[in-house]
């Protein structure tokens, strides 16, 4: 946590209502930028080191950010630790219920990751207070394009100024949670997991790539992946090959790790 609190102390002092109002107005909270990239400092920082599953995004977007930016603060001004603000900031940002997780946990039951932990449902994983479950981001601070949320364009394994946050802060995250199962949410996030698997800093084998994101956008491939949609039901859109594919690796992948990595 070194790093994550000289960057904490550095720029939580500098939240005020007027970096809240607008993060890209000045330069109060930029970490970095080039050309059409920022990016912005967020607390984010905070490392859950007992998780036994690593949930990773693309990069907070812009709620996100103020939402945990507003928990710090008020934390900061009830007179909580510098870890204890990180904590419950990085704890507001995160996806706590509604579809997103209820289809998370669907899936994750669905390939087995619950009999693998030995818990009834990975729901158990998600419950306020529980330390099993870290979740976090390709690139950890919010990325804007053009004063957009980052999208995935420009390829961050391409880009400097992205692919520091994977040299710096992910690796960080790769390390500290080296035994954890890691899953990425949609093919941007994967392809930051892939660039740390070639660079030797994550074992492929704790990587469980290719499960639909678990957006209610996505329902249909969701549906289809969990076996709740019929595949030629499904619209072209769909491709039902691909996800009964993914699925029955995934499966696989997770029955090889009952005792290969114990």
């Amino acid at each position: 946590m070194d790093q994550n609190l000289t960057i904490a102390k550095a720029m939580l002092p500098r939240i005020n209502s007027q970096t809240l109002s607008n993060l890209l107005s000045g330069p109060d909270l930029t970490l970095s930028a080039d050309g059409p990239v920022r990016v912005v400092y967020a607390p984010f920082d905070y490392i859950e080191t007992r998780a036994k599953l690593v949930v990773v995004g693309i990069t907070p977007g812009m709620t996100q950010a103020v939402n945990a930016l507003n928990a710090a603060s008020a934390s900061l001004e009830k007179g909580a630790t510098l870890e204890e603000c990180l904590a419950v900031a990085k704890l507001t940002a995160s996806f706590s219920g509604g579809a997103i997780r209820n289809n998370l946990v669907a899936m994750l039951d669905t390939i087995g990751v619950a009999k693998h932990f030995g818990v009834p449902s990975t729901d158990v994983m998600f419950r306020p207070g529980a330390t099993d479950v870290h979740f976090t981001s390709a690139l950890r601070y919010p990325v804007f394009v053009n004063g957009k949320n980052y999208n995935g364009t420009p390829d961050m394994v391409q880009t400097g100024i992205l692919r520091s946050q994977l040299d710096t802060h992910l690796t960080e995250e790769a390390r500290a949670l080296s035994r954890a199962i890691w899953l990425p949410l949609g093919p941007k996030a994967n392809t930051a997991l892939t660039y740390l698997v070639r660079q030797g800093r994550l074992d492929p084998r704790r990587v469980l790539a290719g499960m639909p994101h678990p957006s209610g956008a996505n329902a249909e491939r969701v549906a289809v992946f969990l076996g709740r949609k019929r595949p030629e039901a499904a619209s072209s859109r769909t491709n039902s090959a691909a996800l009964l594919k993914a699925l029955a690796r995934l499966r696989q992948q997770i029955a090889d790790l009952e005792g290969a990595l114990a």
